[in-house]
């Protein structure tokens, strides 16, 4: 069997999965060995898959979820949110399962949460060898859906006090993967009493939030 062949199939697979969601779609955690927080931002996902359907008319699943790196299950999510503040380690199979779910349509969120910058790029070149993240300009469309960020991510909590970066893996003309670094998103979409941020500043996390999911299901 081909691997043209099988790609084909897992695209086939993951179209025909998001369809039968089309009335509960569903984002998850992902979950990582090495020893970093991947269980990070508790609350961040139920908010916004709440936010989105009231703001998007999406119907994203409101519980929260956590598929881990290697598992076939990853095939049944429209969004994967990964984050952590250190060690990220991903086996041989678990790369080859994250870069067959990404090339057969999937969308994968890196979000910085302060230290996990060294060991994510490391790691994300056992996905895609033959890529490297470039940072996206302000008008890419990401930043341009419902709502408009003409200065590119919102810094949501200070760390090195180096402005927000917004990096892309781009395969085969399609953005695969954004990775959201110094801006902390996760943070700002938690519920209000754990970081006890300010809603002007929630609000921008959890609208930058809207547009990558609005991005990720709609940019084929």
């Amino acid at each position: 069997m081909s691997k043209k062949f099988v790609l084909s199939l897992l695209m086939l697979c993951l179209s025909l999965t998001l369809f039968a969601q089309k009335e509960q779609l569903k984002m998850a955690k992902l979950k990582y060995s090495g020893g970093g927080d991947w269980y990070a931002n508790k609350t961040a996902l139920p908010n916004l898959a709440k936010f989105c359907n009231e703001n998007l008319r999406t119907s994203f699943d409101t519980q929260d979820a956590i598929v881990e790196a290697g598992s076939p299950e990853i095939f049944e999510y429209a969004y994967i949110y990964m984050t952590g503040h250190g060690n990220v380690v991903f086996s041989s199979s678990e790369a080859e399962n994250i870069r067959n779910y990404l090339i057969a349509g999937g969308f994968l969120h890196i979000d910085d949460n302060y230290g996990l910058d060294p060991y994510v790029r490391l790691e994300v070149k056992k996905i895609f060898p033959e890529l490297e993240f470039v940072q996206l300009p302000f008008d890419h469309p990401i930043y341009n859906q419902k709502f408009k960020f003409e200065k590119g991510l919102p810094k949501i909590h200070e760390h090195d006090n180096k402005p927000p970066q917004g990096f892309g893996l781009i395969y085969e003309g399609r953005l695969v993967c954004f990775y959201s670094y110094e801006s902390d998103l996760g943070n700002g979409w938690e519920d209000r009493r754990i970081h006890n941020d300010p809603e002007e500043v929630r609000l921008k996390a959890l609208r930058m939030g809207a547009n990558i999911i609005s991005f990720a299901l709609t940019q084929y």
